[in-house]
């Protein structure tokens, strides 16, 4: 649908409201949805709503969207990650006009302005642009997964069929299909949705995991951390459950892997920066780097934690570097105790490193808090590590945020 002039500047001019009433209005419209259509909180991520992380990502969303709405091109990275994220939650083409009839309300409703004004039919018309945009798009993705073999659309049952502890926070699962068909191969860096019924809620709830190890015929890795509840943060709903309550030889559900977070050149040298469990998808892309057996490629895996308790999958670091003399390492622990042989005591400060573990020819790879990876894109970009050359699994609630200003 393309919008007219008057209609671009009428969405242009909310801009200002945007900025200042974005999650006011985003809260709203959650409530509004969820209440009108309680089926729909099998899809959502309840934990963002109940932290304000999913308002948030929205109200920036819709911000960054308002703010290019006449260069949509600008929108082409976050568009891909929002569809594959869509993918990843098999949500079909009926539901956009759920979602749009309560965003177009909640705007009516919210900013005071009817139903039948200039604004909401500009609105009505923006949102079904983007919403063309994004079904074409998911189509395309859905289609993909059908043409692979092994792949398939929608929820599938797999089964556990073994269970790692990794750290005191993190465990591995190891997924089989529950009808033991074959495996699509992924793209290391790639992950899947897992949905499970939350004991608390009652109802069915689903996370995206990255895949923690390269292709393996029989079985999908996933590694997952417990988020436990403190002052600040409530627990985790599916974490928990996961950990707490199921074992081997039980079943779940989970879609094809999906995901714009890959290894893009195989061969080149690769730098992998990491903190907590944003290890995964490095773990990932590290086995597949670890195949291909290129004695020429420098790889340089780099991450951070808080202490040696948490940290995972490090003594299969230390045995990759035996047999792997292009394999480096470097680990900076905030609090490695004594049986920890840390490269630096203390948080990550890539400026401090050898100019030999930061090579200018290699591509970057950055995991973890959204904070940390902000970090460290900001001190490759300071040491003149070019733009092209660093990516970051940008996981989680967001898609458009990273573009609103």
């Amino acid at each position: 649908m393309q919008l007219t002039t008057r209609q671009i500047e009428l969405v242009q001019s909310t801009i200002p409201t945007l900025k200042e009433h974005g999650v006011e209005l985003t809260r709203y419209f959650y409530n509004r949805m969820l209440t009108n259509n309680p089926d729909l909180k099998e899809i959502f991520n309840l934990g963002n709503q109940r932290n304000d992380a999913q308002p948030h990502a929205l109200a920036s969303a819709v911000l960054a969207y308002a703010q290019n709405i006449t260069k949509l091109q600008n929108l082409g990275d976050a568009v891909s990650q929002i569809a594959h994220r869509h993918v990843s939650l098999d949500i079909q083409p009926d539901q956009y006009p759920i979602v749009g009839t309560n965003l177009l309300h909640s705007i009516s409703e919210v900013l005071n302005v009817p139903m039948e004004s200039e604004l909401i039919e500009a609105w009505t018309a923006a949102y079904q642009q983007l919403a063309d945009i994004l079904i074409t798009t998911e189509a395309n993705l859905y289609n993909k997964q059908n043409k692979t073999e092994g792949g398939w659309n929608g929820w599938k049952k797999f089964k556990i069929i073994d269970k790692q502890i990794e750290s005191s926070e993190i465990t591995s699962f190891y997924l089989q299909p529950a009808d033991n068909s074959p495996l699509p191969e992924y793209k290391p860096g790639q992950y899947i949705s897992v949905r499970v019924m939350v004991p608390q809620l009652g109802i069915r709830q689903p996370r995206q995991y990255s895949l923690s190890d390269s292709n393996h015929p029989n079985y999908f890795r996933i590694s997952v951390k417990k988020e436990i509840g403190d002052k600040q943060h409530a627990e985790g709903y599916v974490s928990t459950t996961l950990h707490e309550h199921y074992q081997i030889g039980d079943e779940l559900e989970v879609t094809n892997p999906t995901g714009t977070f890959i290894l893009h050149h195989p061969h080149k040298n690769t730098v992998l920066i990491s903190a907590g469990v944003g290890i995964t998808p490095m773990i990932a892309i590290l086995n597949t780097l670890a195949a291909e057996k290129n004695p020429r490629q420098q790889i340089i895996f780099i991450h951070a934690c808080r202490n040696s308790n948490v940290l995972a999958m490090h003594q299969h670091i230390t045995e990759l570097q035996q047999s792997m003399p292009n394999l480096h390492s470097y680990l900076a622990c905030e609090n490695p105790g004594k049986e920890l042989a840390a490269d630096k005591i203390g948080r990550l400060n890539l400026s401090e490193l050898d100019s030999s573990l930061l090579p200018v020819d290699a591509d970057y790879y950055i995991c973890g808090p959204i904070e940390f990876m902000h970090a460290q894109y900001q001190a490759l970009r300071d040491l003149q590590i070019p733009q092209n050359q660093i990516f970051m699994e940008l996981f989680g609630t967001g898609g458009f945020s990273q573009l609103a200003a």
